[in-house]
């Protein structure tokens, strides 16, 4: 009798009992989350890639696969990127401006960043709040602001100044903002010590901040530029708010404008462009700042180097 209740085999929980047990275990592995992640990044990402593969293709069909070809980037004599005089145009009006909004809004936020990390009291403090308030405005909001500040405020005679200057100047006033917080971030990792050593060694405030802080600043500022320009390519409602004419219209613009009747296929080349550029810019940025942050060590004794030439 008890040979056989000790040779007894306990009987195996069942599917709901380990099911229970499984969802139970804080260690578990994620599962369902990894699947939920996977799932929304393919949601995403496969529609670009789609569109970026029949960006080669040698025909004009957006879902049947033709061959390999560059014709809606070069060789196609009418529909092309080089070839079609309204893709042209518009590829070179979003580059114009940003590369303008690189110009203008980055010297901006780095001032503006110098000056906010040094000031203090609570007139600072409201200062901070509202060189913040673009990151968390809507865009349309500010859009709409900006163009009844044109049709009100900055005219020309009897015409509202839209077109390039307000799309340059609408890019810049939510642009500064980006620019501010990589810099203060960078700001506060270096800390005003290297600035106040360079006094004590001789230098002046300005002498200082052009000659030590500035060139510490160098990766952020650098982000800085990638950045506006990644986010100035792509901007749509503040460039469709603003422009004027067929002469500022932007890609996305054109995207938009022409892209849902489905009859020209370049739009896919162009879109493409679009999207290496930012992701080049984007890349950059983040690789500068990592190596940055990898390198801290070195950085800081060529900062020491720098401030030793003070001595000299």
């Amino acid at each position: 009798m008890s040979g056989a209740v000790e040779g007894t085999v306990p009987p195996s929980p069942g599917a709901r009992a380990r099911m229970r047990g499984w969802l139970a275990n804080p260690w578990r592995q994620p599962r369902f989350l990894a699947v939920l992640g996977w799932t929304f990044l393919a949601w995403a990402i496969v529609p670009v890639l789609v569109a970026v593969l029949f960006s080669f293709n040698a025909g004009r069909s957006r879902s049947v696969w033709q061959g390999f070809s560059l014709r809606w980037y070069l060789t196609d004599p009418v529909h092309s990127i080089a070839k079609d005089p309204a893709l042209y145009h518009a590829l070179m009006q979003s580059l114009k401006l940003a590369g303008l909004t690189m110009l203008i809004a980055t010297p901006i936020g780095v001032a503006l960043a110098i000056g906010l990390a040094r000031w203090r009291g609570r007139v600072a403090r409201g200062s901070n709040f509202l060189m913040l308030l673009p990151l968390v405005t809507p865009e349309i909001v500010i859009a709409s602001g900006l163009f009844l500040i044109f049709v009100h405020a900055y005219r020309i005679g009897d015409h509202p100044l839209f077109g390039t200057p307000a799309q340059v100047l609408g890019h810049v006033t939510w642009s500064v903002p980006y620019v501010v917080i990589v810099v203060r971030g960078r700001l506060f990792g270096i800390g005003k010590e290297y600035e106040e050593v360079a006094m004590d060694l001789g230098a002046s405030p300005m002498g200082a901040m052009f000659r030590v802080l500035l060139p510490m600043l160098g990766p952020a500022i650098f982000a800085s530029f990638m950045i506006v320009f990644a986010l100035s390519i792509d901007d749509f409602i503040t460039s469709q708010f603003l422009s004027s004419s067929s002469s500022s219209v932007t890609i996305p613009m054109l995207i938009y404008g022409t892209g849902r009747t489905g009859t020209n296929p370049s739009l896919n080349a162009v879109a493409t462009l679009m999207l290496v550029l930012s992701l080049a810019a984007i890349g950059l940025a983040a690789l500068v700042m990592t190596s940055v942050g990898r390198k801290r060590g070195g950085a800081d004794a060529a900062a020491t180097r720098q401030l030793l030439r003070f001595e000299l």
